[in-house]
């Protein structure tokens, strides 16, 4: 049995591929910065001296790290329309992700966070730093710095799983390559094309995410690590 591939009539789509790649980017780029800072804040809240808002913190965390992303875009899409409130599928798969990987960025930050040796905290306090200055310039940046390769994976996983919104019609990627393979009956080269439009976009959002990196953590770069 022979397989003969005609990727011309995928190609003549390319429009269509080209919408559904902004798409995903619409949808990954707000859903990663907003989520970061969601998940920054019930970082610093799971770490609180307050312990009810430390445990509905980890309460959060626990419930969307332990639940399917689908079933929380689905929760998200028809449970708004079930109490009256009518949103389009782009704001609630948009709303799905941030909420999503709000959860997974609070344990990365948390991580970091702890690494923070309690020594720098004090000598901080010595020198009169105030309490928001102590968490920006002692906590907080030294410890993204250190978990930065792990939240560049994270983000990249969240462009990933926006495909899953395609199943509340998102015309992202791969919504447009169930609708092309659909009408020129040739799924496998649709979903080839797909596959490597995802993977072009990992790379390019690796490469972005390294070059804030090197940009922001000015210490590290002149330190010589790459990582």
């Amino acid at each position: 049995m022979t397989y003969t591939f005609d990727f011309a009539s995928v190609l003549a789509s390319w429009p269509q591929f080209l919408e559904g790649a902004w798409m995903t980017i619409l949808l990954s780029f707000p859903a990663t910065v907003i989520g970061f800072v969601g998940g920054t804040l019930l970082a610093i809240g799971r770490r609180g001296d307050k312990r009810w808002v430390a445990r509905a913190c980890g309460i959060y965390v626990e419930v969307l790290r332990n639940t399917p992303l689908l079933v929380q875009v689905f929760l998200v899409f028809f449970g708004l329309a079930s109490l009256g409130w009518k949103v389009s599928a782009f704001s609630a798969a948009l709303l799905s992700l941030v909420i999503n990987v709000a959860a997974y960025s609070c344990e990365i930050m948390r991580a970091g966070m702890d690494s923070i040796h309690r020594g720098q905290i004090e000598a901080a306090e010595c020198l009169g730093l105030t309490r928001r200055q102590i968490y920006w310039h002692v906590v907080l940046r030294p410890a993204m710095e250190k978990v930065y390769p792990a939240l560049t994976s994270q983000f990249v996983l969240l462009m990933l799983a926006s495909s899953i919104t395609s199943q509340i019609s998102v015309e992202e990627l791969t919504a447009v390559a169930a609708r092309v393979q659909s009408e020129t009956f040739r799924p496998f080269e649709a979903y080839i094309l797909v596959a490597v439009a995802y993977l072009i976009l990992s790379l390019l959002m690796r490469l972005g995410l390294w070059v804030f990196g090197q940009i922001v953590f000015t210490r590290k770069r002149k330190l010589g690590s790459a990582k």
